[in-house]
């Protein structure tokens, strides 16, 4: 598994030494060397937290688990690499985009330069078996990534937290802090992105929030490669 190279480290080593980390890391490296894929490589496991330092988190969008099939997930919620088909959910968010901010729809499915501007593009569980959707659920993933909404949300600065669908919404328990601003509604995905999440506006909504609260709003635009 890789390691955490920025400032989230000091908030998240000491869920290191926790019996049910210690229990999830065995889990998963055995599952990276059972010789069936898993996904993303270990190396983009922790991707988010090392694009987007706690200190630079001025938006967060939760997914739930990473895309598993081949070449897909690299460690950020929503996100894969230029040359892969642009997934469902992720056609949807675009399709917000154009309507809320104007933006064009790219032609790839690139979300680094969210990341790099301080959108944190968490799934709550960060492996997957291939082909598998969920099937590392219960690893322990979840007490992980809690700890890292918990520590969001005692920041005193503004965040915004878009929280589309249920599980993502079921993490409002852990938000507290009136600092914050909490985007909800249904998922992207075709299911359900019509019952609510286009004409949500959540993307405008973030950056008057930031610019209200004199933070630089961010730059949604994905270019195209």
């Amino acid at each position: 598994m890789s390691a955490i190279t920025t400032d989230w480290i000091d908030t998240l080593q000491e869920e290191y030494h926790k019996p049910y980390y210690k229990e999830l890391f065995t889990k998963v490296t055995a599952e990276y060397n059972s010789g069936q894929p898993v996904y993303p490589p270990g190396n983009e496991i922790y991707s988010a937290f090392n694009l987007t330092p706690l200190s630079k988190v001025k938006c967060v969008i939760l997914g739930q688990d990473p895309y598993h099939e081949p070449n897909q997930a690299h460690g950020l919620s929503f996100s894969v690499k230029p040359g892969v088909k642009v997934p469902p959910s992720l056609v949807n968010i675009y399709k917000e985009l154009e309507s809320d901010l104007g933006c064009y729809i790219p032609n790839n499915g690139y979300l680094v330069k969210w990341a790099e501007q301080g959108v944190l593009l968490l799934n709550t569980v960060l492996t997957v078996r291939a082909h598998q959707a969920n099937s590392h659920r219960g690893f322990g993933w979840e007490k992980f990534t809690d700890a890292a909404i918990k520590s969001l949300n005692e920041q005193d600065r503004p965040i915004v937290f878009m929280l589309w669908g249920k599980p993502a919404q079921s993490k409002m328990a852990l938000l507290n802090n009136p600092n914050h601003l909490i985007l909800t509604a249904p998922h992207p995905s075709p299911l359900s992105a019509y019952r609510g999440f286009f004409g949500c506006k959540h993307f405008s909504q973030c950056n008057e929030f930031l610019k209200a609260h004199g933070e630089t709003p961010i730059d949604w635009q994905i270019e195209n490669v």
